[in-house]
């Protein structure tokens, strides 16, 4: 990996010739670099393209599995393979904002700590986004 390595991420990639759209690069990445057979997730949306500040725009759709899933890790391209309950996910208490300098610049970014792991960057920004997709206010509730 030439971009980002050593960070934790979701399966990705570019696209290829062979894919209609985003769903269709996102079952191919996952099947390839985790070994989740495609028919084995299920579509439940998109989330709107996220801009890294590295150059990349990132598609992100959501499906949904259903385990027990046995995962086949590509050694290349996965290191391990970890899960972090959704609830602690959308606790936005878990959403710590952080900035660095880099070359003059100030660039901010989230991230989720969990356990020895150190979610940040595109993926905590995008967890972040799924986060506020799928958080109804309580008030909006008793309308």
């Amino acid at each position: 990996m030439n971009h980002h390595p050593g960070q934790i991420s979701f399966p990705g990639g570019r696209f290829e010739a062979g894919d209609a759209d985003a769903w269709a690069a996102a079952l191919r990445e996952t099947e390839e670099e985790i070994g989740v057979p495609r028919a084995a997730v299920e579509y439940l949306g998109r989330l709107p393209d996220y801009p890294t500040t590295t150059g990349f725009m990132i598609s992100p759709v959501v499906g949904l599995l259903q385990p027990p899933l046995q995962l086949a890790p590509d050694s290349f391209e996965v290191e391990e393979i970890f899960e972090v309950p959704l609830n602690f996910l959308a606790d936005e208490r878990n959403h710590a904002r952080h900035a660095i300098h880099v070359k003059g610049h100030l660039r901010q970014y989230w991230a989720m700590p969990w356990g020895d792991y150190f979610i940040w960057g595109a993926t905590a920004g995008i967890l972040k986004t799924l986060s506020r997709t799928l958080l109804v206010p309580e008030a909006a509730l008793s309308r």
